[in-house]
């Protein structure tokens, strides 16, 4: 007969899933290609309409002569600021993580929110700020602003909490020059590995950077993209890197051998065709055509802007007569925090009582 040990069906433990898997940005911030237009398009298409109506209600036939932009040159525009992004760091001698988070920052509030309503200047200024404090490189505002022209403290901190909002208070991002290091320190295991890998990691450090400017991150995984920019680097040494993790952990997320081939030459041919600044003369339209058909609710001091901020103020204040009409009412019923229990007896049957403990 058989040992019950000898019956007992052996277990296997499933295999533990990545961190990143259990991240915000695995969660709520990948998207297919698709996903990326339909979305930027619709924000675009409310964005204008609710401009050309704002417009139409100021001075009829006016929205008739003013060119909207469309998703695409608006696009074009945040990738631009992303480049003003490296500049300042620089400027400032923000470490990598700083320049890459607040990228990403800028990313993201403008798969929310279009250059219509924010400029991406303000929004670029303010997401770089915020990526100084999440990622543990604080400076102080007065130093920021300082340091930039035409900048007030005010210009960042108004927008602070929108940007804040927009990324859901989801403040960790998850980055393809960190997994880009590991792959490094791991090729230096390999058998035949250069003894210098400096020059390698130089060069795909600079892909995965000219990746920033590109979708390739609200697509991909960080390490499809850092293996991609390790493939234009040294592609036999990234394929050598590849073979040995994927045979020497099944349950990879790289996926199998031909999949990953494919996703790495997509991502390749992302970043060496749009892993470019834009022309600086397309830009240079956009940014005089926005000028026109910026949101007038957000021009301060315009008609729409003074008319929007009369409603709100009208608003908030109904809020408080409101509430100062609760308290009252509440003070004259004897409840001054306007937080009266209504005391209610249990149903009958639902309680049952014991005659024989009352005897007792």
């Amino acid at each position: 007969m058989m040992t019950s040990i000898e019956q007992a069906p052996s277990v296997t433990s499933a295999p533990k899933k990545p961190l990143y898997e259990a991240s915000t940005q695995f969660r709520n911030w990948r998207f297919s290609p698709q996903q990326l237009f339909d979305l930027r398009t619709s924000l675009n298409v409310a964005a204008v309409a609710v401009i050309r109506n704002t417009l139409e209600n100021e001075k009829p036939g006016s929205s008739s002569i003013v060119s909207f932009l469309n998703a695409e040159e608006e696009h074009l525009l945040v990738k631009l600021y992303i480049t003003k992004i490296t500049q300042l760091c620089s400027l400032f001698r923000f470490p990598e993580e700083v320049e890459a988070t607040a990228i990403t920052y800028l990313k993201r509030f403008y798969l929310k929110n279009t250059v219509m309503d924010w400029h991406p200047k303000n929004v670029m200024l303010t997401a770089l700020f915020l990526a100084t404090k999440t990622t543990n490189n604080p400076i102080s505002l007065e130093a920021y602003t300082s340091h930039i022209p035409r900048t007030a403290p005010a210009d960042v901190l108004d927008l602070e909490f929108l940007v804040a909002q927009s990324l859901g208070f989801e403040f960790a991002v998850w980055h393809s020059h960190r997994a880009l290091w590991g792959m490094m320190l791991d090729v230096q295991n390999l058998p035949g590995s250069p003894q210098d890998t400096r020059p390698i990691y130089e060069s795909a450090l600079a892909h995965v950077r000219a990746s920033r400017l590109t979708d390739a991150e609200l697509i991909y995984t960080p390490s499809q993209i850092a293996l991609a920019a390790f493939s234009i680097a040294s592609p036999e040494l990234a394929s050598q890197w590849s073979l040995s993790k994927l045979s020497a952990d099944s349950s990879s997320t790289l996926l199998s051998p031909d999949s990953l081939s494919g996703v790495t030459e997509t991502i390749k041919s992302m970043i060496t065709s749009g892993g470019h600044p834009p022309s600086v003369d397309a830009v240079r339209e956009v940014d005089r055509r926005l000028k026109l058909c910026k949101n007038p609710e957000k021009i301060v001091g315009s008609h729409a802007y003074l008319a929007k901020k009369a409603e709100e103020e009208k608003k908030a204040e109904e809020k408080r007569h409101k509430k100062a009409s609760e308290a009252n009412q509440a003070m004259k019923d004897g409840d001054p925090f306007g937080n009266q229990l209504e005391v209610r007896k249990a149903p009958v049957g639902l309680v049952d009582y014991d005659d024989d403990d009352d005897d007792d």
